[in-house]
């Protein structure tokens, strides 16, 4: 099956790189810029719409728990849902602002109460599954994408594969292929840790 192209993306990578994007280190030899265009493909390639790969394409635009490298101020987002849509900006906005933890805990419960709350203002947004579902899959898409990288393997490890389980699919087919990539810890290869300075 071939993936879905997105019209806009070279105007949208060009409003990414204006903003420096492409100088900014990121994930091993990765820059931010090539993380971003790289989850916007894998998207795309997992079968997700173009409001979810939009989404990943700006999933950390306002930084996240971990990813403070760069910050786009929230007081642009109107100038984001114009860019991407709604949408997409709703998801990008959650993904960069949920409490990692409580999201892990939620998707290990297998919930069906889909809620973030908001790691900075306590904010709880009250989600339906269909936008539940395309945070879930970008969230663990963006781990994926750099996941070798980094080499931080046992980061959120539980919540990741209970992610992969909850999706299905082709999500664990592609969670299933990087895993299988791990060093052996056994012959000392494994590394488990934080790769970038924040």
């Amino acid at each position: 099956m071939n993936a879905v192209k997105d019209p806009l993306l070279q105007d949208l990578a060009a409003f990414l790189n204006q903003l420096g994007t492409e100088t900014i280190k990121h994930s091993g030899d990765k820059n931010y810029l090539g993380h971003l265009i790289a989850v916007h493909r894998d998207l795309l390639r997992w079968g997700s719409d173009l409001d979810v790969a939009r989404a990943g394409l700006f999933h950390s635009i306002y930084g996240t728990e971990i990813f403070q490298g760069f910050k786009l101020p929230v007081s642009q987002r109107s100038e984001l849902q114009n860019l991407i849509g709604a949408r997409a900006e709703q998801i990008a906005f959650l993904n960069c602002y949920a409490d990692r933890k409580l999201m892990d805990q939620l998707i290990i419960d297998q919930t069906t109460s889909y809620q973030i709350v908001n790691r900075e203002t306590g904010e709880t947004y009250a989600l339906e599954k269909p936008d539940w579902d395309d945070l879930i899959t970008l969230h663990l898409c963006d781990w994926m994408e750099q996941l070798e990288r980094m080499n931080w393997w046992d980061y959120r490890r539980e919540a990741y594969a209970a992610m992969a389980s909850y999706l299905g699919g082709v999500a664990l087919q592609n969670y299933g292929r990087v895993l299988a990539n791990e060093p052996n810890r056994e012959a000392g290869l494994h590394v488990d840790r934080k790769a970038w300075q924040t």
